[in-house]
């Protein structure tokens, strides 16, 4: 099946307002095509049934359950003849809301679901969505119901109430995530040194393409650069800097395969100044230069 690809441009209203929110029903005529996007989509299924098919797999949809679909990640329904599904879709980019707004708030401890669930390895991906139970429910749609009349109205202060609505929607999220996420943990002290690795996996990969190092990330995250250090290789198996280099080598693939962009252009894109160092990197974690990864299309 040929996969679509969808910018958030193709529904924005206002550009400087990275955000779009809608509330829809597919059956099984009109299911959407295998697609991709370069954008966040939130999705919350408000009823019907349906399988979400998800980077080659499908599982259950039901009325409660809510998820994430990252930039790049393709996905579609499958939904059988007679049956539909009432859906939430809510888009936007992760600049929408900057960590200098979080701070000020007080919240930046409680995004975990923001930073930490979108970029868990697939097989951890809390088997792909979280099921909210009837309390949280009501919850998520008072937000999401306000967030689409803000959206409709456009009224004064619009945009800064949808804002503060989906950050409240993230803290709510980010609560039945640390619950299921501690749920079986054989010891407090573990589960938060894996909490805190999570979140700074999630915080590298939506911003690998900046200046990053050591003592910022230990600024951001109030711990130490030893600490942080210590716990990062404790819990991944490699340091912080191997897995800056590691996320930036993986998109700098994807650029290569799907554009044609000169290698020094792609290094810059990734965060490398210095394109022989990036060269240098990529032969040590693929095994040949950007320019035969690219020839060779694998």
């Amino acid at each position: 099946m040929m996969e679509e690809r969808l910018a958030l441009n193709d529904f924005l209203r206002e550009y400087r307002f990275p955000f779009y929110i809608i509330q829809c029903t597919h059956n099984d005529r009109n299911v959407p095509n295998m697609h991709s996007h370069d954008f966040v989509e939130l999705v919350y299924v408000v009823r019907g049934e349906a399988e979400h098919c998800f980077e080659g797999d499908c599982y259950p949809l039901c009325a409660g359950d809510v998820f994430i679909i990252n930039p790049n990640e393709a996905h579609t329904f499958r939904i059988e003849k007679g049956k539909e599904i009432e859906i939430i879709n809510c888009l936007f980019q992760p600049d929408l809301i900057h960590n200098s707004c979080l701070r000020e708030l007080g919240v930046d401890d409680s995004m975990d679901y923001f930073y930490v669930q979108p970029f868990m390895s697939h097989s951890e991906r809390f088997y792909h969505k979280l099921q909210l139970r009837e309390r949280e429910t009501a919850d998520v749609l008072r937000l999401l119901q306000g967030m689409l009349d803000e959206w409709q109205a456009k009224k004064s202060g619009y945009r800064t109430v949808i804002r503060l609505k989906l950050v409240d929607l993230f803290i709510l999220l980010s609560r039945v995530y640390k619950e299921s996420l501690n749920e079986g943990r054989e010891s407090t002290k573990r589960s938060s040194h894996h909490m805190l690795v999570r979140r700074i996996n999630g915080f590298l990969e939506r911003h690998y393409d900046e200046k990053l190092n050591i003592n910022h990330l230990s600024t951001l995250f109030n711990i130490s650069t030893r600490q942080l250090n210590r716990i990062f290789k404790q819990e991944m198996a490699i340091t912080v800097i191997e897995r800056i280099h590691q996320i930036r080598i993986e998109h700098a693939k994807q650029m290569l395969k799907e554009s044609d962009e000169k290698v020094i252009h792609v290094a810059h894109k990734v965060g490398y100044d210095d394109p022989a160092f990036f060269s240098h990197l990529f032969r040590r974690y693929v095994g040949c230069s950007p320019g035969k990864y690219r020839a060779h299309g694998s």
